[in-house]
């Protein structure tokens, strides 16, 4: 059997596609549902749709209700996940934090956001081939400080003397006034991710997305710090936009938001 090429890596096969967003529907759902159901809220051809629904059924990976001929995941599925069952969060992470690196040639690292009004470094991972800044697993900085602080901050539900004594813990190399960290966390909202340009240490940037849970409170940050200019201004957007769609990924997994 020869090995895989890089092109065959990449190249998804449609079955296994199709499978894995009728397994997200019904997680997502909840609730037991027809093929036709399925199939139109997956945007799947019903003939494939009932066919995978068949062949998931023999795999013991969803339950049909003979009487009600309707779906819902079987006991397969949690066979599946008994091996990550315990695992650390940061291991379950780790994998996303490495494609990050690898792709954007920067610093990436894995924040928790701790009860203790403080953001805790877990991880942190990069490409070999950069030249980088780099922080230490377990360095702890204030709560609303740089690009995690800037989206962790509309996460979080504080009085108007609580945000300030938040906002006052930060020490910033570049003078950062309340009514611009306002704008720019109101920014952060909006785009999904929080940025910070050389203002909590000079000459560093970084852009920052939040994990939340269930009920939208903060578990984690993801964040990319560069030196200054290292990666285009373009190149950041597109960067803030993945972060963003990875923390929404990270708490679907982890948090039971399961999306088709």
């Amino acid at each position: 059997m020869t090995e895989p090429t890089p092109q065959d890596v990449g190249r998804k096969v449609g079955a296994v596609v199709y499978a894995l967003r009728i397994m997200r529907y019904l997680a997502g759902q909840g609730i037991p549902s027809g093929a036709t159901t399925i199939a139109r809220s997956t945007d799947i051809n019903i003939s494939t749709c009932f066919n995978i629904l068949r062949t998931l059924v023999t795999e013991n990976q969803v339950v049909i209700d003979p009487e009600t001929k309707t779906y819902r995941l079987g006991l397969g599925v949690l066979e599946l996940a008994l091996g990550l069952l315990g695992t650390n969060h940061s291991d379950l992470i780790r994998p996303e934090l490495d494609r990050l690196a690898q792709a954007n040639n920067a610093l990436i690292c894995l924040w928790l956001v701790g009860d203790n009004n403080r953001i805790v470094l877990l991880d942190r991972r990069f490409a070999s081939r950069s030249v980088r800044v780099d922080l230490p697993v377990g360095k702890r900085l204030p709560l609303f400080a740089g690009a995690a602080g800037r989206i962790i901050a509309p996460t979080l539900e504080l009085t108007a003397d609580e945000w300030r004594t938040q906002f006052d813990r930060v020490e910033w190399q570049k003078t950062v006034s309340v009514e611009q960290y306002r704008r720019e966390i109101q920014e952060a909202r909006q785009l999904g991710y929080g940025r910070d340009n050389g203002q909590l240490f000079v000459g560093i940037d970084s852009i920052a997305s939040v994990v939340t849970n269930d009920l939208g409170q903060p578990r984690y940050g993801i964040s990319a710090i560069t030196l200054a200019g290292q990666i285009s201004e373009e190149s950041m957007r597109i960067l803030g936009i993945d972060l963003r769609d990875t923390g929404e990924r990270i708490g679907n997994a982890l948090f039971g938001r399961a999306k088709v």
